[in-house]
């Protein structure tokens, strides 16, 4: 009460908006800290369910969930698939350029206004896609979706994830990896129902609505920035219990992302990230177009897909352990040939079961690369400024991811096939298996 009255004598023109906030923020880091108290887990593990949460909802425009739409729409509305590309690779450029800004800020407040917004945003997208008639207004909506997807949801999740866990790090990121995955099962699979029932519309309301209901409301009610607001240390306990275990704590480096982009393992991953990152999103939004045109059939061609989907999910618990125990470079490496077996593979399909095969490949290269990159970065440059780096690595990353697309479609509509296309990914991940050696842990 006496900083009520004493904010109210101070005020002229009797604003109470400030004060507000600030009562309810104190109010909800001490409910917070009460909660952690007396919780009997490390609350990491409820800031893991919100983030996983954000990652199932992060599904909602990637390009496998596209892909399902790139038939039913390219025939109604006659576009090309040039043009169903492009939006992908516009919503990348934007998400390159907004990046570093968007990760400045998650370091200094936290994932939750940020990923919240993100799925607001998406939800909302969604939805009016289902609307559209024009290719305009197409691209404007599912290029703010898109750009969440490349950019704030990947910059929330993995913040708050590298946020609460050091030591568990690993287990942690594989686990948010899994649950994107089977978001990424899931979604085309609910896609092509819903689109079975009552078209390509009744497909992109269904989306929309599964965005907002699974992502919002966990990350607003359970999101904190960093452990140490609410008086714990990562991996969980008190911060004044941290000093007992210093044998289990692995020692954090601290770079700036000026620092960092000095070190040759930056640019060394930089390289890594942006020869694999075009494979992972073309052949990802143009793969059941490709299978059905080998004379597969949509349904199965989503099956496929979505096996694609359960593989990356599953071997991302297999990389999560293995990184503390065989290094990152060589989980890198395993992935790059896996991605390369999985482009060649694809490339030779004529009937299911080699569909399935390059489905499993693919999966198995592209879990290491979602897993095994964000625990480098963090291991490498740790928390201080994760956000910032991480920004900057994005707008490589989604600016490869942009090119995949509309490389691929490209190629297709000059040449009647993916054939080109899928050498030239075959290359790429060759290359990217060759980098892996030199992307050694920077000094500090």
């Amino acid at each position: 009460m006496q900083a009520i009255k004493k904010y109210l004598k101070n005020t002229k023109d009797g604003n109470l908006y400030p004060l507000l906030i600030s009562i309810l923020t104190r109010l909800e880091e001490k409910i917070s800290k009460s909660l952690a108290n007396f919780l009997p887990t490390h609350y990491g593990w409820f800031v893991l369910f919100a983030v996983c949460c954000a990652g199932f909802a992060r599904q909602g425009p990637a390009v496998a969930t596209l892909s399902i739409f790139v038939t039913p729409m390219t025939i109604e509305l006659e576009w090309s698939r040039t043009v169903i590309s492009g939006a992908v690779s516009l919503g990348g450029i934007l998400a390159a350029l907004t990046s570093p800004f968007i990760g400045t800020i998650v370091d200094r407040h936290g994932a939750r206004f940020v990923l919240c917004l993100a799925i607001s945003t998406t939800a909302i997208c969604s939805i009016l896609i289902s609307l559209t008639e024009s290719v305009l207004v197409f691209y404007f909506l599912f290029c703010i979706a898109r750009m969440n997807f490349a950019g704030p949801f990947d910059l929330g999740i993995y913040s708050a994830i590298n946020n609460w866990f050091v030591r568990l790090r690993p287990q942690a990121v594989s686990i948010a990896t899994l649950v994107q995955m089977v978001g990424l099962t899931a979604m085309p699979l609910i896609a092509y129902a819903a689109i079975s029932f009552d078209g390509w519309r009744m497909g992109w309301t269904i989306i929309g609505a599964t965005v907002f209901v699974i992502g919002f409301f966990p990350n607003f009610f359970l999101l904190h920035r960093r452990p140490e607001d609410i008086g714990l240390s990562p991996d969980g306990g008190p911060i004044k219990e941290a000093s007992k275990n210093d044998k289990k704590q692995i020692k954090e480096p601290i770079f700036s992302r000026a620092e960092a982009m000095k070190t040759n393992a930056f640019w060394f991953l930089i390289i890594f990230t942006a020869l694999v990152y075009p494979i992972q999103a073309g052949i990802s939004l143009h793969q059941a177009p490709h299978l059905i045109e080998r004379g597969i059939s949509a349904g199965t061609a989503t099956l496929i897909v979505s096996t694609f989907s359960v593989i990356s999910g599953a071997s991302a618990l297999l990389y999560g352990l293995a990184v503390r125990r065989f290094g990152a470079r060589k989980n890198l490496f395993v992935s790059a040939i896996c991605l390369t077996l999985g482009c060649i593979l694809m490339n030779k399909v004529q009937e299911s079961g080699l569909g399935y095969l390059a489905a499993i490949f693919f999966g198995l290269g592209i879990g290491g690369v979602l897993c095994v990159l964000p625990i480098i970065w963090a291991d490498y440059y740790g928390r201080s400024n994760f956000g910032a780096i991480r920004g900057v690595v994005l707008t490589v990353q989604v600016g490869a991811q942009a090119i995949g697309p509309i490389l691929s479609g490209a190629l297709r509509d000059w040449t009647y096939d993916y054939d080109l296309s899928l050498l030239v990914f075959s290359f790429m991940a060759i290359l990217s298996a060759c980098i892996c050696p030199f992307i050694r842990p920077p000094s500090y």
